[in-house]
């Protein structure tokens, strides 16, 4: 049906009516929408079933993803662009008079994830699929996303992301898969031929529903899947007696509390109703995850002696650690296998990659919470614990703070960090200066027991959605110049290189960067009703809003830019248009107060007859997947500019620079790793180095109110926060902000780097008043860009981590 144009328009005609039962002149573009999604299911549904008969005829060995979020986006054009049929489908089209990308609007973006956790975890499937290797992703099918962000008055407020309330095409509900997973109830301790038996009973039993999402991979007919699990009451109400007269509401609200496992993402944990709710989703995601990895592993007939050579279980954070333990109580309850033999086998089949230098980021629970929710699960884990620490106190017998620093269960707290590196066997950071603070800091009597354990694997992102279907004429001029090759094997972007001395190459690579900024400019006037000068530097911060993200600074520099102005208003200027896109976790109160400080800035700015043509700034509300694919192409210049050495990695950065933005950014998380392919030229960098932040945490001697009392510039912002003007309406609506930079010492440096960036961002506009010169670095960075590509992530999980192969045989196409 996509072999040409009119073949494909004869099936969607024809599926419009047999569907339907509409013409093609009584279609609205949703339903366009749900037709092309019906037809690429069917397009993938046999080379879906046949990669899976392949997986188990070959038994391969498969990797399972298992991870909180995946933030997949909108798949449509993806799937069309992986298919290779994406032109075919845009002309039919046309003409049939739609537009493709209006079509493509018409897609809800799966509520699966917040920021790069869950954006990393997509890019992964997406290149395990295009590489053709085994690999699955295992996550939780939330009813409701994070929250759907709106602006009112300048604030946040969250609303619920109900993305399913129109149904999802991609999904197949997979009934007759379901999982029992049960919580609370008691261990029953018995003998039976010499073996000790352990029976949970009086629990309680709720199904888990899986949810398979068809993951299709590029230019092959090779389909892995994302399996997504929903919580369903195991209570049959056919057999159900109802007593007394609220017995049926009764019945009604148990069904309510066992669907809101699955209910949305990221509870409020703040209190101990939304931390148990926490805990049982990651238990429920493991329990269901790992019964049905099992489920496969047993349909090869192998011992389970043989599970590390054919499966490997990989957990992105700390959140899916419980397949630890869950792995061991199956093994010993309900495999009969003794603990040491199980123990090898989760050691060997589990490996853990980890996110985080933020020590409120590692997770930890309440014992008492752990023990009653999950009575068995507890066992294990104080089982583990209490052999580790036996290791430990023979290993160092004069270092009694060694064990309690390691220990997993310690001060009434489960550290599920801890409990992931000694149950693993590979343990991964995710840059090599973030892996090398995991070694050398936060992870240090940990890497100095198990050196081998540790690796880094540097994140990437998949070229096929950022740069050919984000960026298609960017793309189409690469194609022209150096070929296709590039799409398969992105390092060779490089040939790229030369064209940056070629004038006529630069003017197209500059062209096609204004008309993504027309777009996007185009964009906010229908969405904000504002005028963007496509001719000013897009200056660029699009991710999670965290105080170590430091988009603090970013609006402090606008304010003294404003004042700048202000000063000196006859004085020549670069334009700048600042655009901003964020959402702040709903009870992170200093991240919401700084949204309302942009938003404050951006009006008095905006409103400003002397800013015009000169300044400008943006906050763009419900920042997305596909948001960051109208902005990110747009970008002149991308802000990476977190507390050196609290970014892990960063993922954001990889995306601007493949996209050709320069990046202005502190040598923090792959930062590092930019700035060695990219030297000094074609980056613009400022601030402290992770080493002198780690020292000033360490022996102190910083003062913030220095800096404040030191730079004019400075206190007159800061001063400003709290003093009635442009940027404030009452003194104590930003007094926190300056609380936290004077009172709290400047947490993540933002004073402390101010200078240096405010230098920095003066030499940003100096490059860019030589546009030929401009476009050179820009060409750099895209031809530099292809060593972050997922596709060169992936292949080195695959033979370091996972030890597997893509799969042997060439798939029917």
């Amino acid at each position: 049906m996509f072999n040409n144009t009119e073949l494909f328009k004869a099936a969607f005609i024809e599926q419009l009516v047999s569907r339907l039962g509409k013409s093609l002149e009584e279609a609205t573009s949703g339903d366009v929408y749900q037709i092309l999604g019906v037809l690429v299911r069917e397009r993938i549904g046999r080379h879906w079933a046949q990669t899976n008969e392949t997986y188990k005829k070959q038994q391969e060995k498969q990797v399972y993803y298992f991870s909180m979020e995946f933030l997949i986006g909108r798949l449509l054009g993806n799937n069309l662009l992986n298919l290779g049929v994406l032109d075919t489908v845009r002309d039919g089209l046309l003409d049939l008079g739609w537009d493709l990308q209006e079509i493509e609007e018409q897609e809800q973006e799966a509520g699966l994830g917040n920021g790069g956790l869950g954006r990393l975890a997509a890019c992964f499937l997406d290149s395990l699929a295009s590489l053709q290797y085994a690999g699955h992703g295992c996550g939780i099918r939330y009813k409701y996303g994070l929250f759907e962000q709106k602006i009112v008055d300048g604030h946040q407020v969250e609303l619920p992301d109900n993305w399913l309330q129109k149904g999802y095409v991609w999904e197949e509900r997979r009934a007759d898969k379901r999982i029992e997973v049960s919580f609370w109830g008691r261990v029953e301790i018995s003998e039976k031929n010499g073996r000790t038996i352990f029976k949970t009973a009086d629990d309680e039993k709720i199904w888990a529903v899986p949810y398979d999402i068809p993951i299709i991979g590029c230019g092959r007919p090779h389909v892995n899947t994302l399996r997504l699990w929903s919580a369903e009451s195991a209570v049959d109400p056919a057999k159900l007696r109802v007593h007394g007269e609220d017995g049926y509401y009764k019945f009604l609200d148990y069904n309510r509390s066992v669907e809101s496992i699955s209910e949305f993402l990221y509870p409020d944990d703040s209190r101990y109703e939304g931390k148990l709710l926490r805990l049982k989703q990651q238990y429920f995601l493991c329990a269901a995850g790992l019964q049905s990895v099992l489920r496969t592993f047993e349909k090869l007939g192998l011992p389970y002696s043989q599970l590390p050579c054919k499966v490997a279980i990989h957990i992105n954070d700390t959140h899916p650690t419980l397949t630890i333990p869950e792995l061991m109580r199956i093994l010993i309850d309900e495999k009969g296998y003794g603990w040491d033999e199980a123990w090898d086998i989760t050691i060997r089949t589990v490996s853990y990659t980890n996110h985080t230098l933020l020590s409120e980021a590692l997770e930890k629970w309440p014992v008492q919470m752990v023990r009653e929710l999950l009575p068995r699960v507890y066992m294990i884990i104080e089982e583990i614990n209490k052999r580790f620490c036996g290791m430990l106190l023979e290993r160092y017998p004069s270092q009694p703070d060694a064990v309690s620093q390691m220990a997993i269960i310690e001060n009434d707290q489960v550290k599920m960090a801890h409990l992931a590196v000694v149950g693993s066997y590979s343990v991964n950071g995710v840059a090599r200066l973030h892996t090398e603070l995991l070694k050398q800091d936060v992870m240090k009597p940990f890497y100095e027991l198990f050196p081998d354990r540790f690796n880094n694997k540097t994140n990437g992102i998949t070229h096929r959605r950022w740069l050919l279907h984000a960026n298609p004429e960017l793309g189409a001029v690469i194609s022209e110049s150096i070929g296709t090759a590039w799409i398969e094997s992105p390092h060779q972007l490089l040939e790229l290189e030369p064209f940056k001395d070629d004038p006529a190459f630069r003017n197209k690579c500059m062209s096609i960067k204004r008309g993504n900024k027309l777009r996007l400019a185009e964009y906010i006037r229908q969405k904000q009703g504002t005028s963007v000068d496509p001719d000013s530097i897009f200056d660029v911060q699009v991710k999670r809003l965290h105080g170590y993200k430091r988009q603090l600074m970013n609006i402090l520099h606008i304010m003294h830019l404003y004042n700048d102005i202000k000063d000196d208003p006859a004085a020549e200027r670069v334009p700048r248009t600042f655009i901003f896109g964020a959402k702040a976790a709903p009870g992170y109160y200093l991240a919401k107060c700084i949204i309302k400080l942009i938003h404050v800035v951006a009006d008095a700015v905006n409103k400003d007859p002397q800013m015009k043509g000169k300044l400008q700034v943006l906050f763009l509300e419900n920042y997305s997947v596909s948001l960051a694919e109208k902005i990110i192409p747009a970008a002149d210049v991308s802000e990476q500019i977190s507390t050196a050495g609290k970014e892990a990695s960063g993922t954001g950065n990889m995306k601007f620079m493949m996209n050709g933005a320069l990046t202005i950014g502190t040598l923090d998380g792959a930062n590092v790793e930019m700035h060695q392919l990219l030297g000094d030229d074609n980056i613009f960098l400022f601030g402290l180095r992770s080493e002198e932040v780690q020292d000033y945490y360490k022996y102190g001697g910083y003062l913030a109110r220095d800096m404040y009392e030191r730079d004019p510039r400075i206190k007159r912002i800061i001063d400003q926060l709290v003093s009635p003007g442009p940027f404030c309406c009452h003194e104590l609506e930003f007094g926190v902000i300056r609380q936290s930079l004077l009172d709290h010492n400047d947490e993540f440096f933002v004073l402390r780097d101010f200078g240096d960036y405010a230098k920095t961002q003066a030499a940003v506009d100096r490059a860019y008043l030589n546009p030929q010169a401009w476009a050179a670095k820009s060409v750099i960075n895209i031809a530099r860009s292809g060593h972050f590509s997922s596709d060169r992530t992936i292949r080195l999980y695959a033979s370091d981590i996972w030890k597997i192969q893509p799969v042997g045989r060439q798939l029917e196409g």
